[in-house]
C-alpha cells in the first residue's frame, strides 16, 4: 500500500510539472459592468461593427431559457463574428488556426453584474507571424469587450 502512495504521489508530481504545448491554452479576457444588460449588447453590435466585423450569429441563451419557461432566468448571450479579410490571412499563416474562428464574445449577468469575456488567440506558437498577427488582433478584441463595458 505504501509503495502505491509512492507511485501515485510521483505521478502526480510529475503531471503538475508538464509544460503545456505551445499555443494550446486559449486564454480569455474578461471585465465587468454594472451597465444595463441591453445597453452592452447594443455596444457590442456598435463595436463589432466599427471594428470592421460582421456578426455571423448570436444566441440569446437565456432569453430562450425564459421564452420556454424558467421564468427570471439570466440573461446568457454568444455573439460570433468575422473579417473574411483578418480570416484569410491568419489562415494562410497557419491552417490550424481554424479552431480560433470565429472570434466570439459572450455575454451573461452574473451577481448584479454583466460579465463580457472573449477568447485571445494564442501568442506562443513556433509561428512568428502568427503570434505576431494573434497580439494585434488580441488588442482588437479587448477593445471591442472594453468598448461595451464602459459605463
Amino acid at each position: 500500500m505504501f509503495t502505491r502512495c509512492i507511485i501515485l504521489s510521483s505521478l502526480l508530481l510529475i503531471a503538475s510539472c508538464a509544460t503545456q504545448p505551445p499555443g494550446e491554452f486559449v486564454p480569455y479576457y474578461q471585465v465587468e459592468t454594472h451597465k444595463p444588460y441591453d445597453d452592452v449588447l447594443a455596444e457590442l453590435e456598435v463595436a463589432i461593427a466599427e471594428n470592421n466585423f460582421r456578426i455571423t450569429g448570436h444566441s440569446r441563451v437565456g432569453k430562450v431559457i425564459r421564452d420556454r419557461g424558467t421564468k427570471n432566468f439570466p440573461e446568457y448571450d454568444t455573439i460570433q463574428f468575422c473579417n473574411l479579410t483578418e480570416a484569410k490571412t491568419i489562415l494562410l499563416m497557419s491552417p490550424q488556426a481554424i479552431r480560433h474562428m470565429p472570434c466570439n464574445v459572450i455575454a451573461y449577468q452574473y451577481q448584479g453584474k454583466t460579465i463580457i469575456r472573449t477568447h485571445l488567440l494564442p501568442t506562443d506558437t513556433d509561428n512568428k507571424a502568427l503570434n505576431q498577427f494573434s497580439v494585434k488582433m488580441n488588442d482588437v478584441l479587448k477593445k471591442i469587450v472594453d468598448f461595451a463595458a464602459e459605463e
